[in-house]
């Protein structure tokens, strides 16, 4: 099994921010986590301290999935639960600006 990271960039409807991040915190999160390769989840505001572009939503989501090489398996699953009763979407979600992707590591982790 490799890991990898899986990106996920949301924004919510206009006037629905409480609504979004409250479903996002307390039911997404965990949805997403009974997905059988999904490791772990955390949610981050970005941050414009950079000159962030405006082309990102100002959520992201960051979770480290097990995957085999050979079966994305994982992701496949995500997918097909997204929407149905094991993974509610939220209406509070802006689908248009959501941004996901798939980061495979290149190199060793390395600390200090």
């Amino acid at each position: 099994m490799a890991k990898h990271l899986f990106f996920a960039f949301t924004a919510p409807q206009a006037g629905r921010e409480d609504e979004f991040n409250s479903w996002y915190d307390s039911t997404h999160l965990d949805d997403v986590l009974r997905v059988e390769g999904m490791v772990s989840a955390q949610r981050f505001e970005v941050s414009p301290q950079f000159g962030t572009p405006d082309i990102l939503p100002p959520y992201l989501a960051i979770y480290e999935v097990e995957i085999a090489d050979d079966n994305p398996e994982a992701l496949e699953e995500l997918s097909r639960r997204a929407g149905t009763a094991l993974m509610r979407i939220t209406d509070a979600l802006d689908m248009n600006s959501a941004k996901t992707f798939l980061a495979t590591p290149i190199t060793d982790r390395r600390t200090p």
